[in-house]
């Protein structure tokens, strides 16, 4: 029986936690051990909001298997990101931080297999997936108590607002570029043709700035992946 509980739950039980976010929330704290909670007290904000957003991605019903280790897929991923942003910018602000660490969350919940074929289905999709990830993320930050300014400026960063032009939007951008090149890319390989490869390295390199694309070209990769990037570049050039 947990006998330490957050405030955000002080006097509240299942009976009035019937759906959405709020009823995983308590879910999540209930489930956890009392040294568990106790720690939860004592950690920031910032490190409650990862666990938060860890717990949920640790949900997702597939996996990747790392260096012999099985892990759920987008929260595997996630932690991917969060090292990603801050070796970008080891000065990375916290809205910054923490969108990185609930960019992709839940994202097995919307399936692509629910949208129409074809670019227009797959756009809407997409569209609709960055929204959902932002709300998500709003409900765990409105639960922690953050303030209204740093949700906002963490959902523009989610939804990539002004990609190009904001430098924190374009870190992530870089960011999950090179978390497609390192854990995603060689899988990838094996499903397309080398055109259909080629097409997508341009279109990775064409988001990413000066500074992602010279992190990217440092990368180590397979041989059959350093021939299509080298195709790619010379393509794109």
């Amino acid at each position: 029986m947990i006998d330490v509980i957050p405030e955000i739950f002080t006097g509240v039980t299942t009976m009035n936690f019937t759906h959405g976010i709020w009823y995983f929330l308590f879910y999540i704290y209930s489930n956890l051990s009392n040294d568990t909670i106790k720690l939860l007290v004592f950690m920031t904000k910032i490190e409650q909001a990862f666990q938060l957003f860890d717990a949920y991605n640790q949900q997702d019903p597939s996996e990747v298997i790392w260096d012999g280790n099985r892990y759920p897929s987008e929260y595997f991923y996630a932690i991917q990101l969060y090292e990603w942003v801050k070796k970008l910018n080891p000065e990375a602000s916290e809205p910054l931080l923490l969108a990185s660490r609930c960019q992709h969350i839940g994202r097995w919940e919307i399936d692509r297999k629910t949208y129409p074929d074809g670019r227009v289905g797959y756009l809407k999709w997409r569209n609709d997936l960055s929204h959902f990830h932002a709300q998500k993320a709003t409900e765990i930050l409105q639960s922690l108590g953050y303030d209204a300014d740093i949700i906002a400026r963490v959902n523009e960063i989610v939804l990539k607002k002004r990609l190009k032009t904001d430098t924190e939007v374009q870190t992530m951008e870089d960011a999950l570029c090179l978390v497609f090149l390192s854990f995603q890319y060689d899988d990838l390989i094996k499903k397309h043709e080398e055109e259909k490869m080629i097409g997508i390295l341009q279109k990775t390199w064409a988001k990413m700035s000066e500074k992602g694309r010279q992190v990217a070209l440092s990368l180590t990769y397979s041989e059959a992946g350093q021939m299509l990037l080298n195709k790619a570049l010379k393509g794109a050039g």
